[in-house]
C-alpha cells in the first residue's frame, strides 16, 4: 500500500520559513512525479508545485515563484518544500501528492499538514 506522511507545517509570522517534508512508502517512487497542492478554507485544492522524480525537473505555481522551492532526496523517498517569505494568504492545509508515470492525474494523496501564516 502506498503511503505519503507529511511533516513539518506549524505556525509562522509573515516573512518566515517553514520546510515541508513527504516521505513516501510502499514502493519505488524513482520514476513518479512528486507535488505539492494546498487547500485554504473554503477554497479550492489548488496546486503549488511539482517536481519529475528522475529529472528534477520542476514547476510551480505563480503565486509561490521564486519564495518556495520543491526538491527531492531518492535515497530517503522524501520530497521537501523549503517556503520563504511566508505570507498570510499561504496559510492552508498542504498536501503531499504522486502521480505514476504515464498517468495525468495524481493517484496518491497524503494526508495533510496545516500552516498557518500571521501577519
Amino acid at each position: 500500500q502506498v503511503q505519503l506522511v507529511e511533516s513539518g507545517g506549524g505556525s509562522v509570522q509573515a516573512g518566515g520559513s517553514l520546510r515541508l517534508s513527504c516521505a513516501a512508502s510502499g514502493r519505488t517512487f524513482s520514476t513518479y512525479t512528486m507535488g505539492w497542492f494546498r487547500q485554504a478554507p473554503g477554497k479550492d485544492r489548488d496546486f503549488v508545485a511539482q517536481i519529475n522524480w528522475s529529472s528534477g525537473s520542476t514547476y510551480y505555481a505563480d503565486s509561490v515563484k521564486g519564495r518556495f522551492t520543491i526538491s527531492r532526496d531518492n535515497a530517503k523517498n522524501t520530497v521537501y518544500l523549503q517556503m520563504n517569505s511566508l505570507k498570510p494568504e499561504d496559510t492552508a492545509v498542504y498536501y503531499c501528492a504522486a502521480m505514476a508515470p504515464g498517468r495525468r492525474s495524481y493517484d496518491y494523496w497524503g494526508q495533510g499538514t496545516q500552516v498557518t501564516v500571521s501577519s
